[in-house]
């Protein structure tokens, strides 16, 4: 394993043991720790033959960053990443986000979380170095981050090029003059969707490519933006309960 990199708590270890992306050195468990949780994990990590060593909670506090850990570590080599088409599910109609300008890993980690809630078949990031955040990442995204099928690309542009190609609609969203409120837009269709962080924002030459430029209306004139997590969260739910809605009629 070329790099290590320290996972924290029971929910990273858990979605980097079960997502698959990534060579598990070793698993560290305070031995006082003895409930459900850690019997399947100790009994998962035995079956894909990752060892596990106790460890007294001094010596797992000395190793990890804080103490948010919970009694378990695990040591993990570099994620691998995934190509575009490796993203896309067999189902007919995939769902793809791309979050782009989110400086803190924190809010990064939030908004990957409800996106897995909502049931995002991929994400796609920026070619960069996430080394030094992935535990926070990790962390914060309650271990979906770790089960998350994910790609790099160099920008926005080529993600839509790509994703294009793919059949995808592309989509964003966007308070211009023809922005549309996601309410009143059909998200059943294949869809790669750019959210972009709050204080960057989305250049123009990605408007130019997008076929959706969706709204999400606010209670009141509020001429700030949402952050990234609060817009992943709105954005994926409203994807899914078209989606369910579309099933329900199918059946």
């Amino acid at each position: 394993m070329e790099e290590s990199i320290c996972l924290e708590g029971f929910a990273a270890v858990k979605g980097a043991l079960t997502g698959g992306f990534r060579e598990m050195a070793q698993i560290l468990i305070d031995p006082k720790r003895d409930d459900r949780g850690i019997t399947w994990l100790r009994r998962e990590a035995e079956r894909r033959g990752v060892r596990v060593k106790n460890e007294t909670r001094e010596e797992l506090d000395r190793l990890a960053e804080s103490h948010g850990h919970g009694g378990v570590l695990a040591f993990v080599g570099q994620r691998r990443s995934l190509s575009a088409e490796e993203l896309l599910p067999d189902a007919d109609s995939p769902f793809i986000v791309m979050l782009d300008g989110i400086e803190d890993p924190y809010n990064l980690g939030f908004a990957i979380r409800a996106l897995w809630a909502a049931g995002v078949d991929g994400l796609v990031l920026r070619h960069r170095d996430w080394l030094s955040a992935t535990t926070v990442i990790a962390r914060s995204s309650a271990g979906a981050s770790e089960l998350m099928p994910t790609a790099e690309v160099s920008s926005p542009d080529e993600g839509a090029e790509i994703f294009r190609t793919l059949g995808l609609k592309i989509a964003v969203t966007t308070k211009e003059k023809n922005s549309r409120s996601l309410y009143e837009t059909d998200l059943t269709v294949p869809l790669f969707l750019l959210i972009g962080g709050e204080r960057r924002g989305v250049k123009r030459s990605f408007l130019d490519r997008a076929d959706l430029l969706l709204e999400i209306p606010y209670g009141r004139d509020f001429r700030q933006s949402l952050g990234a997590a609060s817009a992943a969260s709105i954005l994926g739910f409203e994807v899914l309960r078209q989606r369910e809605v579309r099933r329900e009629k199918s059946v």
